[in-house]
């Protein structure tokens, strides 16, 4: 076998190991049942550290080979190593890989917090190191770089309280209006009169609930339990 081949089949057999270590590494990691906000650091401490090795294992399949090694050596030996660092760095892929780092460990969002990002609400899905997948209400996937999850404004609905506001409001005629309050009141948490002309006045009833989509459903609910109360009030 030629020194070319062999050379060749020692490069291969380096990325196949590395690539093996990093899934071995990957999956001791992947293991643990942790907290929600331990969880999302150690998914993007998976992904840093996986492509790490990866990495690693690459460039030295690499330098097996003269030619390569060659390069290599007078690039760092020279000047023009940080060049290439800072042209790398400035690159949005970089950046975003830099911002999902920064996301494990300032941790704005985490998996499982229901957000707001650019207008749209969601739940946070997976958090990658250069993308963050959020599941929408309508179960459509909204992609966003890290690095505008990193900069921009988020605002998170899980991460203070896993408790979100139920809410249904009604036009109720102005006769008997402190009744009718009071009976709406067995069904909500909070019941105001937000608004009030010479006829009828509109009633808001809230209530607190706990759990991923559960405002929705509990406000589709509480609108029939107005609607029987109301009609049994008549």
């Amino acid at each position: 076998m030629s020194l070319f081949w062999q050379r060749l089949l020692i490069a291969v057999a380096m990325i196949v190991v590395a690539s093996f270590a990093a899934k071995v590494v990957d999956w001791r990691i992947a293991r643990r049942t942790l907290a929600p906000e331990v969880v999302t650091r150690y998914r993007v401490l998976r992904r840093t550290v996986f492509a790490a090795i990866v990495f690693v294992g690459i460039v030295s399949a690499l330098l097996v080979v003269p030619q390569v090694r060659a390069v290599a050596g007078g690039v760092l030996a020279s000047s023009a190593v940080i060049g290439l660092v800072l042209g790398f760095a400035s690159q949005r892929t970089i950046g975003n890989a830099v911002a999902g780092i920064l996301i494990a460990v300032t941790q704005p969002l985490r998996l499982g917090d229901e957000v707001e990002v650019q207008g749209t609400r969601g739940v946070v899905e997976e958090i990658g190191l250069t993308y963050t997948w959020i599941r929408t209400r309508d179960n459509d996937r909204l992609v966003v770089p890290n690095e505008k999850l990193a900069s921009d404004t988020i605002r998170n609905s899980t991460i203070r309280s896993p408790e979100t506001l139920a809410e249904a409001s009604i036009d109720v005629p102005v006769a008997n209006l402190r009744r009718t309050v009071d009976a709406l009141g067995v069904d909500g948490d909070d019941v105001y009169v937000t608004a009030l002309t010479a006829d009828k006045a509109t009633v808001v009833v809230r209530r607190w609930v706990s759990g991923e989509g559960a405002a929705d459903r509990i406000s589709s609910d509480l609108r029939l339990a107005i609607a029987e109360r109301l009609q049994t009030a008549a």
